[in-house]
């Protein structure tokens, strides 16, 4: 079952950019997070800060929207960044090789419209919104990820 588990509200870039470091430090290879909102609500900030911050360093993390994929090792595994807006179809996505990055990579799955009724039952979805000079995400999840992000500083 999937509930609300998180709103973060009034963000900035840099508050974005927070929210996305206590992520990071928290998730582990088989944690899928889907990244839901318009374009401009946060997404690609978001993820371009976690894949950084998970990273330790200042990685160029260009979007994922034409190559669809890319991919980053890490320590633990590898990091997927991915932005499904181009496929048209679910069967697409698991080309890519997605039902194996769901069990053994970190993914930041963006437009996850895209994979229907094939989404994880274990991912996290963050709702990302914008508003006139900041930002809102909502988290929805399982009961795991309640526990989980009550460790989170956000």
């Amino acid at each position: 079952m999937t509930i609300q588990l998180g709103t973060w509200t009034s963000l900035t870039q840099d508050a974005t950019r927070r929210l996305a470091d206590d992520f990071a430090r928290h998730l582990k290879p088989g944690d899928v997070l889907l990244l839901e909102g318009q374009i401009g609500a946060g997404k690609s900030t978001f993820a371009r800060a976690l894949i950084q911050s998970r990273l330790g360093r200042a990685e160029d993390v260009p979007s994922p929207t034409f190559t669809i994929v890319q991919t980053y090792p890490d320590g633990a595994g590898d990091i997927w960044h991915c932005d499904l807006y181009r496929l048209t179809s679910p069967e697409e996505a698991w080309e890519l090789g997605l039902d194996d990055a769901f069990e053994n990579a970190i993914c930041l799955i963006e437009w996850p419209d895209r994979l229907g009724q094939d989404c994880p039952a274990k991912a996290l979805t963050l709702t990302f919104s914008a508003g006139d000079s900041t930002h809102s995400v909502v988290a929805c999840g399982s009961h795991d990820w309640a526990q989980r992000l009550e460790a989170f500083n956000g």
